[in-house]
């Protein structure tokens, strides 16, 4: 009897054993789409028409939320987000980048039509008044907080990561900030084949 019951549970064992396993990611980016697959925006482009991520359905959206005042971390987001534009070739027509500010304070419309272009022409810049900011970047996980500065006015502490929204919406990746620009073109290549 006890020679059964020990075969029992050794099949058992074994069953539970082979379960389906979890293949890896295949992309380098965190697979985030449990937590912000519905995840949305109501801002304005620079022209001040209403947009919202539906609008840039069909292509992989790049999102970054920034201010145009920051000394370090946003420009240099930019500048390696116009290389991985380079890098994609034709396919960097299947992408766009936003560019979300968290300072409309100081970001005007205006400023927001010239500096993310500044970087790559198809850039967008976008905004919204205080609350749509802050829906904005809550529906996206975004912090961000206003620190005085020495010179009298202000700095923002903010979230640094992009987020990577294949051309259905679904899935939804977050790199880090700093990640190698042929790491995200190996995700955007990979979002590009999601409909």
């Amino acid at each position: 009897m006890w020679l059964r019951n020990l075969l029992l549970i050794s099949i058992f064992s074994l069953l539970t054993a082979c379960g389906e396993q979890k293949l890896p990611s295949p992309f380098k980016a965190s697979d985030v789409s449990a937590k912000y697959a519905q995840a949305d925006f109501h801002l304005n482009d620079a022209v001040g028409k209403p947009v919202s991520l539906a609008d840039f359905r069909g292509k992989v959206v790049v999102l970054f939320f920034g201010y145009t005042h920051c000394p370090q971390i946003c420009p240099t987001t930019l500048a390696d987000l116009a290389q991985v534009m380079r890098m994609l070739g034709k396919d960097a027509d299947r992408v766009q980048v936003l560019f979300v500010t968290l300072d409309p304070e100081r970001d005007t419309r205006e400023l927001l039509a010239q500096y993310p272009p500044a970087f790559y022409p198809t850039f967008k810049g976008l905004s919204g008044d205080s609350m749509a900011t802050a829906q904005a970047a809550q529906a996206f996980g975004v912090i961000f907080q206003k620190q005085p500065n020495k010179n009298g006015g202000y700095d923002l502490d903010h979230s640094a990561g992009t987020y990577l929204i294949a051309p259905g919406g679904k899935p939804v990746l977050l790199a880090p900030y700093g990640q190698r620009a042929e790491l995200l073109v190996q995700d955007i290549k990979l979002l590009l084949a999601f409909k």
